[in-house]
């Protein structure tokens, strides 16, 4: 069973793919046994972003779980892009809260050891799948944090002027110790996916 599950969350568009990576990098840089459980939404194929249905985020939630379960069983540390929790936030903003999914999702949100939030620095940019709208954006933002806030859940912030420092403040937040330069795996700037900034950690409510 993984000692460590570290999920990256937050609105689409804002680098919790490209941090994973490094992550999972610097982790096995020191032998950790590693590995990554990648954003599920891409492999729906039922409708997302603002077209979401109840089935469809069911099915991401449901899929997600059982992706974590099976990782968690083969290695020590867990770096999940995405978790349950931001990932129901595409469906409350669409449907509101749902009583069937609410309880799975707070209990599960609890299972991480790490939620990272990764802030917007950027509007979105096309990516084959992810809205390109800001508003919607935004507005993800805010259910992701009213999620953590209803379900009193315990989440890192990191901070978008400490950008470029991202991926160090992470090891911090998860108790790593420093990386040789070397280690950098992309260059400052870009979306999810493409940047390789990082952040510093705020205290989460």
């Amino acid at each position: 069973m993984a000692v460590l599950k570290i999920a990256f969350v937050g609105t689409h568009g804002v680098g919790k793919t490209t941090l994973c990576y490094e992550l999972a990098a610097w982790m096995k840089k020191r032998d950790a046994r590693v590995e990554m459980v990648r954003e599920v939404a891409r492999r729906c194929p039922l409708p997302i972003n603002r077209d979401t249905t109840l089935d469809a985020q069911s099915w991401i939630l449901h899929t997600q779980i059982a992706e974590e379960i099976r990782v968690a069983n083969e290695q020590d540390v867990v770096i999940c892009d995405r978790s349950v929790m931001d990932n129901y936030a595409y469906l409350v903003h669409r449907l509101g809260p749902q009583r069937i999914l609410d309880d799975l999702v707070r209990r599960w949100a609890r299972t991480y050891t790490h939620l990272i939030k990764v802030p917007i620095v950027d509007p979105p940019s096309f990516d084959g799948v992810r809205d390109t709208n800001r508003r919607f954006q935004e507005a993800i933002e805010s259910e992701v944090e009213a999620l953590v806030s209803r379900f009193e859940l315990r989440m890192e912030r990191l901070v978008s002027e400490r950008r470029a420092r991202w991926i160090e403040d992470v090891a911090g937040i998860v108790g790593l110790p420093p990386a040789p330069s070397q280690m950098r795996l992309f260059s400052p700037g870009g979306g999810e996916g493409t940047n390789a900034g990082r952040e510093a950690p705020k205290e989460g409510p």
